[in-house]
C-alpha cells in the first residue's frame, strides 16, 4: 500500500468518526449511511447487540430528549489499516445540555470499531460503545 493510500484511508477513517458524531449531535438519521455499512453490529449497555443499519438508527431515535441536545467530541482516535478493513478506537466526551445552558450530564465513553471499505468508502461495520465516567452537573 502506498503512503498516499494510507494517509488517505486515515484520513478518511477519521472523517467517519466525526460524521458519526454529527449524526447524533444533529439527530441526522438519514445520513446513517455515510456512517454505517448495511450490516452494521453495535454493543452497547444501553442497546445490548443491535444488528442492521435499520435498527441502530431505530435506537438512537428513541434515546432522543425533547428539547436536548448533545455535544460529542473525539479524542485519541488510533487507526490501524489493513487492507479494506480497519480496526479503530476512540475516546468520546459527551455533553448533553438545553438550549443557552450549561451542560447538565457529561459522559466518557471508550468507542471500539471495525471499519470497512465499501463502494461508497469507508464505513462502520461494528462498533463497541463502553462508558467509563459520567457526571450530572
Amino acid at each position: 500500500m502506498s503512503t498516499e493510500t494510507w494517509i488517505a484511508d486515515r484520513i478518511e477513517i477519521a472523517d467517519l468518526f466525526t460524521r458519526f458524531a454529527l449524526l447524533l449531535d444533529e439527530k441526522r438519521w438519514e445520513d446513517a449511511d455515510t456512517v454505517f455499512a448495511d450490516d452494521v453490529a453495535m454493543h452497547s449497555p444501553r442497546g445490548g447487540e443491535l444488528r442492521g443499519i435499520d435498527k441502530v438508527v431505530g435506537f438512537m431515535r428513541q434515546g432522543e430528549v425533547e428539547g436536548q441536545h448533545a455535544q460529542h467530541t473525539t479524542t485519541d482516535l488510533l487507526v490501524t489499516v489493513d487492507g479494506d478493513q480497519a480496526s479503530a478506537s476512540a475516546n468520546s466526551l459527551v455533553y448533553y445540555y438545553r438550549d443557552g445552558q450549561a451542560p447538565h450530564f457529561t459522559g466518557g465513553l471508550r468507542m471500539a470499531s471495525t471499519a470497512v471499505r465499501t463502494p461508497a468508502g469507508w464505513r462502520l461495520r461494528e462498533v463497541r460503545i463502553m462508558p467509563v465516567w459520567t457526571r450530572e452537573n
